[in-house]
């Protein structure tokens, strides 16, 4: 992790923490085939450098460089990393908001861990993170990232009165809550807030802002950050014609901990997987159902009566449940270590049943 030396380090400012992804990334041909890129070469302080100019006055920016990878390479070590990062920055009194530059193919479960450990720290404190990128790469001729930059900065600093703390996203001039970013297309420009209730950042709508706040009321308590190397083992499965039980029961002899199931339309399983399913709850595997659809919301008891030990995923996507869970069966074991009888349902519930904004 390297830092950038910045004399506004001792007065009030945003610190940008730099994570890689196509923002930062360079194409050998960015005229003629601007796709063609690798991910994670330009170090953040550049970036900023080269939007310098277009910083509001009176706006002080400090870098650091967390990492600088295609961020389809994520690990949970990178996770316990920046939620830690941004802890310590949303104490610190003269970071006034943090900006994020993260890589779009998993930025979704980035914002909905950040959400899920520092939300309601961030809400408290009234200071935004804002989590960004880019769709193209750094030296492409319409490069989205400097434009996804500023307005990520001009978001942090924002008057409290126009809207609360919390974690955010920006892309293409709309911003959402980051625990509801959901990549949905493989190019377009504003692919991860595509399906996400949002508003332009330009003009915050009020009843997207309405819904933001109804579900920070409900949002209570962070839930622990994982430590490196103890982050609880959950896969994705996903239920499709001609599924088969043993894709069910490869696991119930493994060391994972959880399996999010992504079912069909509204988060129907294959009745092939319902007995093998019954036998991972016995293993203490713990279940949580969502839909493969990618929008919509994976209810409890619908379309069927779900299994016990199997919850809803609410509006989650699987990639997003993912998180839930582990952070869940995470913040269970700190529970039970604290004497407390709260299980992984009783953590996972509180995030499956937040209110939906429209």
């Amino acid at each position: 992790m390297s830092s950038q030396e910045n004399t506004s380090e001792n007065s009030p400012h945003i610190l940008v923490l730099g994570m890689g992804g196509t923002i930062a990334g360079l194409a050998s041909r960015p005229e003629d085939k601007p796709l063609e890129y690798v991910a994670g070469q330009v170090e953040v302080g550049s970036l900023l450098a080269h939007i310098q100019s277009a910083v509001p006055e009176g706006i002080q920016l400090v870098s650091r460089q967390l990492a600088n990878i295609n961020s389809c390479n994520l690990t949970e070590a990178l996770l316990t990393q920046l939620g830690e990062a941004v802890r310590e920055a949303l104490a610190n009194a003269l970071v006034t908001g943090v900006v994020l530059t993260h890589g779009t193919d998993t930025i979704e479960e980035t914002g909905v861990f950040l959400q899920l450990t520092c939300g309601k720290y961030a809400e408290n404190l009234g200071k935004r993170v804002i989590l960004t990128g880019a769709m193209l790469p750094a030296n492409a001729p319409k490069a989205d990232g400097p434009s996804n930059l500023l307005d990520a900065i001009r978001w942090a600093s924002t008057p409290i009165d126009d809207c609360p703390g919390g974690i955010y996203a920006v892309m293409d001039g709309r911003g959402c809550m980051a625990m509801d970013l959901s990549k949905r297309h493989g190019s377009a420009l504003n692919a991860p807030i595509q399906a996400s209730p949002s508003s332009s950042v330009g003009l915050i709508n009020p009843s997207w802002l309405s819904g933001v706040k109804a579900v920070q009321a409900l949002w209570t308590e962070d839930w622990p950050i994982p430590k490196e190397g103890e982050w609880p083992w959950v896969e994705i499965l996903t239920s499709h014609a001609g599924a088969r039980p043993e894709t069910i029961t490869h696991w119930l002899n493994s060391k994972v901990k959880g399996l999010v199931l992504a079912g069909t339309g509204m988060g129907s399983l294959h009745d092939a997987w319902r007995e093998s399913l019954v036998a991972a709850v016995k293993h203490g595997i713990a279940l949580v159902r969502t839909s493969r659809t990618g929008a919509g919301e994976a209810q409890a008891n619908l379309p069927e009566k779900d299994i016990p030990g199997c919850l809803a995923s609410g509006s989650l996507s699987a990639p997003r449940a993912r998180i839930a869970l582990q952070l869940a069966l995470n913040a269970e074991k700190q529970a039970q270590t604290a004497g407390k009888s709260l299980t992984w349902q009783d953590f996972f519930a509180r995030i499956a049943v937040l209110p939906v904004i429209r």
